[in-house]
């Protein structure tokens, strides 16, 4: 890894998924140490940008194409999972109900669904130990042991945030980070976000809710078919004017606190 490469860059790419192509031509760069938003409606291409860079999709092989993660490409999978944390309701959801909240953790160093079969064998008492300390850290040491079918679904998001963080990566992508979460829920996981922007981990948030981006982030890139719309300062891209355009539906955007919340624009009230 390059100390001072961009955490993404992207140059000319063409990315499919299944049989829809989804970019063409994408230029995107993200440096380190930036906190960014990727923000659009449902259908913008958010989804599989996140799962090309976190490498279960590849872009079209092409000679003036670029895609490099970290400053390189390629990238042994488990090995980039020790410098960026994926967070996302579809993981959580790929475990099986009795997985206890140990195992979700110490799955991290393998990047597996659980530590079943021969990869029981390969985890050891300092994985064991680091999986217990960031239990502890986001306030679930006591769930250890306890199946993910016995938590609430925010304790659950919280065990798929200390399987990301117990490599101690430097960037953690946030998938919809409080899909499906109730108010309470949603308030504590996004306050644990923030804190760990304030340290200075690098945060990307990946989202269609504004009430999702913590208030550290600086930037946002806004999608819209396929095509960044938008690319900016987080107070010049989330207007009135811009999210109405790309979203199709007259939108008011208010900032409290640091976050921005979205509401019905004149012509959408009835």
């Amino acid at each position: 890894m390059k100390p001072d490469a961009p955490l993404v860059e992207i140059r000319n790419a063409t990315i499919w998924r299944g049989t829809t192509c989804v970019f063409e031509h994408l230029d995107l760069t993200i440096k380190q140490h930036e906190r960014v938003a990727i923000v659009g409606p449902n259908g913008s291409g958010k989804t599989t940008l996140l799962k090309a860079i976190n490498r279960e999709l590849y872009p079209v092989a092409k000679p003036d194409s670029v895609f490099r993660i970290l400053g390189r490409d390629p990238w042994n999978v488990w090995e980039l999972r020790k410098h960026i944390g994926v967070v996302s309701q579809d993981l959580q959801q790929r475990y099986t109900p009795s997985t206890t909240a140990l195992e979700v953790v110490v799955s991290g160093f393998h990047s597996s669904i659980g530590v079943h079969g021969t990869l029981a064998g390969r985890v050891d008492s300092q994985q064991i130990a680091a999986a217990r300390a960031t239990l502890d850290e986001l306030g679930i040491g006591s769930l250890a042991g306890t199946a993910l079918r016995s938590m609430s679904t925010g304790q659950q998001r919280r065990c798929i945030l200390a399987r990301a963080l117990v490599h101690q990566p430097r960037t953690l992508i946030l998938d919809e980070p409080t899909a499906g979460l109730d108010f309470a829920a949603s308030f504590d996981y996004l306050a644990r976000i923030r804190r760990l922007s304030d340290a200075g981990r690098n945060i990307v948030v990946v989202t269609h809710h504004l009430n999702e981006i913590p208030p550290g982030i600086d930037r946002v890139v806004l999608l819209q078919n396929g095509q960044i719309a938008a690319d900016g300062q987080k107070n010049v891209v989330l207007t009135d004017e811009i999210l109405s355009r790309v979203y199709e539906v007259p939108i008011r955007v208010t900032e409290i606190n640091g976050y921005y919340l979205a509401y019905p624009g004149e012509s959408a009230k009835t």
